[in-house]
């Protein structure tokens, strides 16, 4: 039985989980973790593989969501995730006083950044981010999500059709969306005018 790509998502975060902490995850780990703000669609997640053969839960203690091994047909089945690009981490380079050269044999992954989460990229168009060293040109890594902490930098929807990245902070019943340019005011909306598309996590620039 097929399962979607975003069920293989949430098994891989599971999976990624347990390996790092010994234990499976939470419903609101596993949401956070993927940008899931609805715990009955992190609930229906888990269920439709638990209903697949792919996970068992102990429904009588906490934290019970135990992998099953993917074999067979149903390995074949499951949609492929991309591998993520790695490139040689050869040390670190003197961006002030000269220090000596010493070569490493290790590699840096996108996945160090991503690892499970559900994220995308953007082009950055424009100067509102300059003083956080985001400029016109730049990519951002964006973790979709649809909450944000107050000072997280943000994708924001404005008034349903107006995207901007700026730093995001709640103020009462307002939002203000911070640009981090001196030569630009903040834009305050009420909160209800304001979706949070993503947060985020890296930037990568080409010369």
């Amino acid at each position: 039985m097929a399962i979607t790509r975003r069920q293989r998502q949430v098994y891989d975060f599971i999976a990624d989980f347990v390996q790092s902490h010994g234990y499976s995850p939470s419903f609101e780990e596993i949401g956070n973790g993927l940008g899931l703000s609805s715990l009955a669609t992190v609930h229906k997640h888990i269920s439709n593989l638990e209903e697949k053969g792919l996970l068992k839960r102990d429904y009588n203690r906490s934290r019970s969501i135990d992998l099953v091994a993917i074999k067979g047909s149903m390995k074949k089945s499951m949609p492929s995730m991309p591998p993520p690009l790695t490139l040689p981490l050869m040390g670190r380079i003197a961006a002030g006083r000269l220090t000596e050269a010493v070569e490493r044999n290790e590699t840096i992954s996108f996945g160090d950044f991503t690892r499970s989460k559900d994220v995308f990229v953007l082009e950055v168009s424009g100067e509102s981010m300059q003083d956080e060293h985001i400029v016109d040109g730049d990519y951002v890594l964006v973790e979709k999500s649809q909450t944000a902490h107050n000072g997280e930098i943000v994708v924001a929807l404005v008034g349903g059709s107006d995207a901007t990245l700026k730093r995001f902070f709640r103020e009462g019943d307002k939002i203000r969306l911070q640009p981090s340019n001196s030569a630009m005011q903040p834009i305050i909306v009420p909160a209800a005018d304001v979706a949070i598309q993503g947060r985020v996590i890296g930037v990568l620039r080409k010369y």
